[in-house]
């Protein structure tokens, strides 16, 4: 039946052109953006891990800037030590050519007067952002620091903030109020000569500290016996052992914090790749979309001019 009301064809063309116009919108908004999930109407599970993610990944990005500066200071700290390591071997060498007979002491005393004020200055030195792991001029102790390592979520979705720590105890070098908390302020206690009992403590460096240590300062003069030279040359050797394994610790730290810095850039990336496989529009695919729904558009817009000209025809009838 044909009806001058009701145009049943033109009703049929303009839905698939509706269809057609819906389905271009939805393709064109997929170019546009370069996102197949934009919203949660898209694909509601999708947006939600997609959401989650990136959450996550931001997280990770302070963990990187965190790892970063946690990475400046123990390089900081390590350089210092590493000077510091070198200007105590030089003490040593200089208090085993003091041992020489005939040599003078108090000119060897000058140069190591020189060489404590250096290691004074390169302790002072080797600060990063307030914190020095080489100096304490408080009267807080040395403490344990703790660095943000990474950012963990479980499979039971809880997060977690794991960190990596250093105990900066190891590395203190000078300590101006508790001298027996420096590696050369506080004391060594050394056996001098051929007996098997400790009789001599020394100290490299004296720092006049509220809490002073018990023992001799390591300090040439032309009175000092040979007995006390090998007695400071033992300290001395001491002292370079700790800071030796203090300066092995800290490296290995600020490797293990490149290692997850590293770890935590691929991370990233891999997370970012992953987001991208669920929400990402394939361009390819939406491109040839787009060009077979302008194609039907524009068949449908034939086939509603068709529909819409039956109207025509029937008014040819009565002529």
């Amino acid at each position: 039946m044909t009806s001058i009301i009701t145009n049943n064809n033109a009703i049929a063309a303009l839905n698939t052109l509706r269809s057609i116009s819906s389905s271009m919108s939805e393709t064109q908004g997929r170019i546009s953006s370069g996102l197949k999930v934009q919203a949660a109407s898209d694909n509601a599970a999708y947006w939600s891990i997609a959401t989650t993610m990136r959450s996550d990944n931001s997280a990770l990005g302070a963990v990187q800037d965190a790892i970063g500066l946690a990475a400046a200071k123990t390089d900081t700290a390590y350089t210092g030590l590493e000077a510091s390591i070198e200007v105590v071997s030089e003490i040593k060498k200089k208090l085993v050519a003091a041992r020489e007979p005939g040599v003078d002491k108090d000119k060897i005393n000058k140069e190591l007067t020189e060489l404590k004020s250096q290691l004074s200055s390169i302790s002072q030195s080797s600060s990063f952002n307030g914190e020095n792991w080489l100096y304490n001029d408080t009267t807080t102790a040395p403490a344990t620091k703790t660095m943000v390592g990474s950012f963990v979520r479980a499979a039971n979705g809880n997060v977690a903030i794991k960190t990596i720590d250093y105990d900066t105890t190891k590395s203190m070098l000078i300590d101006t109020k508790t001298q027996a908390n420096g590696l050369l302020t506080k004391g060594y206690a050394v056996i001098q000569g051929t007996g098997t009992t400790v009789n001599a403590t020394y100290f490299l460096i004296d720092a006049n500290g509220t809490a002073t240590n018990t023992g001799t300062e390591i300090v040439l003069t032309s009175a000092t016996s040979d007995l006390n030279v090998e007695g400071m040359v033992s300290a001395v050797d001491k002292m370079l052992k700790d800071m030796t394994d203090a300066a092995a610790t800290l490296g290995a730290t600020n490797a293990r914090l490149d290692s997850q810095k590293e770890f935590v850039t691929d991370l990233r990336n891999v997370i970012t790749t992953g987001v991208g496989r669920l929400v990402d529009a394939d361009m390819n695919e939406e491109s040839t979309r787009l060009k077979a729904l302008q194609t039907q558009q524009q068949l449908g817009i034939q086939a509603l001019a068709i529909a819409n000209s039956n109207a025509d025809n029937i008014l040819s009838l009565f002529r």
